[in-house]
């Protein structure tokens, strides 16, 4: 039993490897459909009226060559006068990247939700709350969107999407108020990845359904099932910036760890938007600079918004000696329980990031690191697990801020 319990964080690790790369290879296929379609859809021209394809119903085409050969999709404004034996379907990309998505989530978070949800300086709450909170919000929010997509209100774009990004923003602010705020933006991106799927399984998929059934009954399909499979599929490109950042939010602590995580949230998830809405517009012929000018212009102030004060001038008279020994002993009772090749905190199996803080040198090496982490954006330990207090955060800023000697 002993043996079990301490291979299973490695057990854990692997499983995290494997699902993690099966996860990215499963985003990269769908991310990719999707912006090729969207390009597609943006792209393509109608033919000449009275046309041979124009009286096919070919509502546009393009030639495009790529790997040494030549390609001419073309779209038709319904379907087609007479259904192909073959027909390609997108959708295993889609519900393969949010199965292995929820699985890390589970492996990454949830089972270890002591240390990865729970930030007890934001909220003292039990796994089973934190776990509770965090699935409840991805159900929610894809009921919400769904509603709302179905109102009247989905029937104008702009409107609507200022209604999504405000309910974004808001369970972005409810999440940061009482998980911890890694948790917090991993599962605002898991509800929008929730949004994503949840279009093509409960309406794109069925409507294409309903347009074939339709095609082999003899009868002509309802325009109106890929007019609606066409708005959810621009949500979906447009969601794509926003949920990319949020996948990989959990290597830069700048932003999950500063007071207003939520509106650093909003800021990023808007510049990514107006970025994604330059490609789609260049896509149909429009150059329009205003947009990525825009939304770099937003990262560029929010970087300067958040960057972190400069250090507060220190008696730099103390012992060299002895303000290291005292860091020294800071690190060896908070950190090192992670930061071992031998972890002793429950759930890890090797040292978060490779980072190993067991002797005077490992120390010295990541001065820098210690500092950034546990006093400017006090992002360690991880949920403040081993309770650092604020009086040790200052020494160690101390040490730093007097060269780390």
């Amino acid at each position: 039993m002993e043996v079990f319990g301490h291979l299973l964080p490695y057990g854990l690790d692997w499983l995290n490897l494997l699902v993690r790369w099966l996860h990215v290879i499963t985003g990269i296929a769908w991310i990719g459909a999707s912006f090729y379609f969207v390009w597609l859809d943006n792209t393509i021209r109608p033919p000449a009226p009275g046309s041979e394809l124009a009286s096919k119903g070919v509502s546009g085409e393009l030639w495009a060559v790529h790997g040494g050969g030549f390609y001419n999709p073309q779209k038709y404004l319904v379907a087609p006068g007479e259904l192909p034996k073959e027909l390609h379907w997108f959708k295993w990309e889609a519900y393969s990247t949010w199965l292995s998505g929820f699985v890390l989530l589970m492996i990454v978070y949830y089972f270890n939700a002591q240390a990865m949800m729970v930030d007890t300086a934001v909220a003292d709450l039990t796994s089973w709350q934190a776990i509770g909170i965090g699935i409840g919000s991805i159900v929610l929010g894809w009921i919400v969107y769904d509603l709302l997509c179905r109102s009247k209100l989905g029937q104008h774009d702009l409107a609507f999407g200022a209604v999504i990004f405000t309910l974004l923003l808001a369970s972005a602010y409810v999440l940061t108020h009482y998980l911890s705020g890694r948790a917090a933006y991993i599962h605002v991106g898991a509800m929008i990845g929730t949004m994503m799927v949840g279009n093509v399984l409960m309406l794109i998929i069925p409507g294409q359904r309903k347009m074939v059934n339709a095609m082999m009954a003899g009868q002509k399909p309802d325009p109106v099932h890929g007019l609606k499979a066409k708005q959810r599929s621009v949500h979906n490109n447009y969601f794509t910036l926003p949920v990319l950042f949020i996948m990989i939010s959990n290597h830069y602590a700048m932003t999950y760890r500063h007071e207003h995580a939520w509106a650093v949230l909003g800021v990023i998830m808007a510049a990514g938007v107006l970025i994604r809405h330059f490609f789609n517009l260049r896509h149909k012929g429009r150059v329009e600079w205003k947009y990525p000018i825009a939304g770099i212009a937003l990262l560029l102030a929010l970087a300067v918004a958040i960057a972190p004060k400069a250090p507060a001038a220190r008696d730099t008279a103390a012992d060299p000696a002895a303000q290291f020994a005292a860091v020294q002993q800071i690190i060896g009772q908070r950190c090192v329980s992670c930061h071992a090749a031998a972890p002793t905190q429950p759930g890890f199996a090797s040292a978060p990031a490779g980072i190993m803080l067991h002797d005077a040198a490992s120390i010295r090496q990541n001065a820098v690191k210690i500092y950034e982490q546990s006093v400017q954006l006090k992002a360690m330990p991880i949920g403040n697990l081993t309770n650092m207090t604020d009086a040790e955060r200052a020494q160690v800023a101390a040490w730093f801020e007097a060269g780390a000697k």
